[in-house]
């Protein structure tokens, strides 16, 4: 069920191990989608949801009587859960923002502000299906509203009497957010691209997807910022021959029960562990498992075990891979994270498990997947923001850089440039 390589060509495994989850650089289908979209609006978009979400909708706008009604459906621990994942990305959040304001450079008559501005609006998408994610909701929103984003407006796919989950909707009421839609798939992200006659365009679109809705995000992506291709689900675990292996198979069946496209695995340059995972994934993956139909599926389509003959091979399949989650099982992991350069987030240790970030250790769980993690961090407050710069220059500053203007002006053939300067330094 989970397939063994012997990892000789990190790049070469790591490529074999990726081929089935890129992204086709066309897809007719969410094309048409889109298209249909932008030309047919709200029509097109209860079309799709009765045709991929089997539900039939009447109107796509989530009303305040929603939001009572979803409280009665969530008990007083759930809601506590909520708040205090809110709380302690919050203060992360808002630790990261304050340290980037107030930067000022100020030398020979030169002063350089740089000032964090908020983007206007922006389009949470927020999964459903086969699972509810009232936390994503959060990893979401609360990084904006830390930004000081003017609109946040959620979508979200239906479940099957209509709604949206009720503690996807108490997690919007307690971030203040009553802007959310009944819409999932590549229509909900066509609609915040583009807009309809309901659902305003939004600045920029962030949140994890299937491939429908990151193949939709990319090809939007010409029209409206996104954050990055954040889903499906990965997780590389790094483990020697001290690490527990029920603690390594339990993690890997954590995330491999989000779909059967989850990419999980483990690299060691432990031939002795390499048995025991196998053992441990015969006797836990049993009939009482939950999710076990997702879970086997995507252990048989996904799973895989590198083993490579050093921890210099196994540090190089790591940052070749660059996976969403990277955990290290080892005696030393801080020596090993020390050499990963690529990946969405490294959990070190044992206490340090994937499916503990996914909640609320304060991180952000909506990370960059499909080696994206070799140039894109995990979703923060820097995503909402832009940076504006303001000038000020005195007229003695001005002179200082004259002579440096008139050299580069002259050599790109761009003398106005420098006339520009020179006239205001005639008297």
């Amino acid at each position: 069920m989970i397939k063994k390589i012997r990892v000789n060509d990190a790049k070469r495994q790591a490529f074999l191990i990726r081929s089935s989850s890129h992204i086709p650089q066309n897809s007719p289908i969410v094309q048409k989608i889109i298209d249909d979209v932008i030309k047919f609006g709200d029509k097109a978009i209860i079309k799709y949801t009765k045709k991929f979400d089997n539900v039939k909708i009447d109107s796509i706008l989530v009303e305040k009587v929603d939001f009572r009604k979803a409280y009665r459906q969530v008990t007083t621990n759930q809601l506590n859960a909520l708040k205090k994942t809110k709380k302690l990305l919050e203060k992360n959040e808002k630790m990261l923002l304050d340290r980037l304001t107030g930067i000022i450079t100020s030398e020979q008559g030169v002063k350089i502000e740089r000032r964090l501005k908020p983007i206007e609006s922006i389009g949470c998408y927020v999964p459903g299906g086969k699972a509810r994610y009232p936390s994503t909701l959060i990893m979401c929103a609360v990084p904006a509203i830390v930004a000081n984003v003017g609109r946040i407006a959620i979508v979200s796919p239906p479940m099957k009497d209509g709604n949206i989950d009720p503690l996807t909707l108490v997690a919007a009421d307690i971030c203040d957010i009553d802007e959310v839609y009944r819409i999932g798939g590549a229509q909900a992200v066509a609609a915040l691209a583009y807009g309809t006659k309901t659902i305003s365009k939004v600045d920029k679109i962030v949140g994890p997807g299937g491939l429908f809705v990151n193949i939709a995000k990319y090809l939007v992506s010409n029209k409206t910022a996104i954050d990055m291709i954040a889903g499906p689900t990965e997780l590389l675990i790094y483990a020697d021959s001290k690490a527990d292996p029920k603690l390594v198979v339990k993690d890997l069946i954590s995330q491999a029960e989000h779909s059967p496209d989850t990419i999980c695995g483990v690299v060691t340059t432990s031939s002795n562990l390499i048995g025991k995972l196998e053992n441990e994934v015969t006797k836990l993956l049993d009939d009482s498992l939950p999710r076990l139909g997702i879970i086997s599926a995507s252990f048989k389509k996904n799973a895989f075990i590198a083993f490579c003959k050093n921890e210099a091979d196994a540090i190089s399949f790591a940052n070749e891979l660059s996976p969403e989650h990277l955990q290290i099982l080892t005696e030393n992991p801080e020596k090993i994270a020390s050499k990963i350069n690529t990946a969405g987030v490294i959990l070190l240790g044992k206490y340090s498990p994937s499916s503990a970030s996914d909640y609320c250790l304060g991180s952000n769980h909506v990370l960059p997947t499909m080696e994206f993690s070799k140039s894109k961090s995990s979703l923060s407050v820097l995503d909402f923001v832009k940076l504006v710069n303001h000038i000020t220059v005195t007229k003695n500053g001005l002179q200082t850089v004259q002579k440096y203007i008139r050299e580069l002006a002259f050599a790109e053939g761009l003398p106005n440039h420098y006339y520009a300067v020179e006239e205001r330094l005639r008297n």
